[in-house]
């Protein structure tokens, strides 16, 4: 996964630190927040490996096409002729233009490349070179899409776009058990929300992973999921999370804790009673609800900016009742995403100081632990990996 030779730009002792014992341990260093350099070597290194670049769902016909990221991490997914998902580098093999723009999507029997034509099947072999017909020593088998490693598990799809990467069964070694009771991949979006925060992407991922704060600044969750509530689960992948309770009296995550849906059938008591919050690495958060699965995607775009696509998922048979009114989950949600952000976006701001410091972590900050000493193994092996200075 990682690079070789490709050290991170942090303080040793800084990551050291972070990764002392819980209870001596201290949050990465303000650099690993606020350093384009560090951000940049993110990209190149742990964004390299396996990680979320949408739903199946996104391509849900023979044909679809969807263009992900850019640059070096441009992707584009395909549906087809066999249904199967496929991932290329989004770039054409004659001059790299393009074959989708980030974002766009598109349907047809072929990929087309919109700058000379160059075309290829959905299987990522090229079909047609216009003017090439004669060109001695040209060809085409040499010629179609670089394919990517990908994994569609449970309906998310997962792209090692760096090729080097584990193999995606031991990424989420552990984890299986605790997501397919809910059946994610059976389940139908009814509701996207796009945010754009002002703060590093681990800055979302450490808020998530704790309940420290929920008193402070979320009085409406705090009244449905008591925040001492649960415990964090320790598992061989490079996963992490955990569950929290569901009040006596209460159905499900709302601002009334009644359900406007039902819940997902198969479910055990304890799933029925608690939220299972899963932080699917390095950039999607799974929240597995009684009755319904929300995710949080994001996408880094720079060290101190991360766009983030909500979604809430329900069953097939609830979403398609004509009265089905998902805001139960939607506003609630939407809420408490607000109240993170702003927390969040402050969060930065703080650490933008050059008077910041690596602060302490309480002791309901377990699950901040486990993922802040993930990210910083990745930075202590990729020093491990450095030269011996001459």
């Amino acid at each position: 996964m990682f690079k070789q030779h490709d050290p991170a730009p942090l303080p040793p002792d800084g990551v050291a630190a972070a990764l002392a014992p819980f209870g001596r341990s201290r949050m990465l260093p303000r650099e690993a927040y606020v350093d384009p350099a560090v951000f940049a070597w993110e990209q190149r290194n742990i964004f390299s490996g396996w990680s979320c670049v949408g739903h199946a769902s996104d391509l849900a016909a023979v044909g679809a096409q969807k263009a992900v990221g850019s640059g070096a991490k441009g992707t584009l997914l395909v549906r087809g002729d066999d249904g199967v998902i496929r991932a290329f580098a989004n770039t054409c093999r004659h001059r790299g233009h393009e074959l989708l723009a980030c974002g766009a999507s598109a349907r047809g029997r072929s990929i087309v490349c919109p700058y000379h034509a160059w075309s290829y099947r959905l299987d990522g072999s090229l079909r047609n070179a216009p003017g090439f017909a004669d060109v001695d020593g040209f060809d085409p088998a040499q010629s179609g899409l670089a394919e990517l490693r990908l994994v569609d598990w449970h309906g998310w799809l997962f792209v090692d776009s760096g090729g080097a990467d584990v193999e995606f069964s031991r990424h989420v070694a552990g984890w299986d058990d605790v997501v397919a009771p809910y059946r994610p991949e059976d389940l139908t979006v009814v509701a996207r929300h796009s945010y754009e925060l002002a703060t590093n992407w681990k800055v979302i991922a450490e808020n998530y992973q704790e309940c420290y704060h929920c008193q402070s600044i979320h009085p409406e969750l705090s009244r449905i999921s008591p925040p001492t509530s649960g415990e964090n689960l320790d598992r061989d992948g490079a996963w992490m999370g955990g569950w929290m309770s569901i009040v006596d009296g209460a159905e499900t995550m709302s601002l009334t804790g009644r359900s406007g849906g039902v819940t997902i059938a198969g479910l055990s008591e304890q799933e029925r009673r608690t939220v299972m919050y899963v932080v699917a690495y390095p950039n999607l958060l799974i929240s597995l609800h009684p009755d319904y699965v929300m995710t949080h995607l994001m996408t880094p775009l720079a060290a101190d900016r991360t766009h983030v696509e909500c979604a809430w998922a329900f069953p097939k048979d609830v979403a398609a009742q004509p009265d089905f009114d998902p805001s139960y989950a939607v506003d609630f949600w939407d809420l408490t995403n607000r109240q993170d952000w702003a927390a969040c976006e402050s969060v930065q701001r703080g650490l933008s100081s050059p008077h910041a410091r690596p602060g302490p972590l309480a002791p309901d900050e377990d699950g901040v632990y486990q993922f802040v000493t993930r990210v910083a193994r990745a930075y202590a092996d990729s020093a491990d990996r450095a030269p011996e200075p001459r």
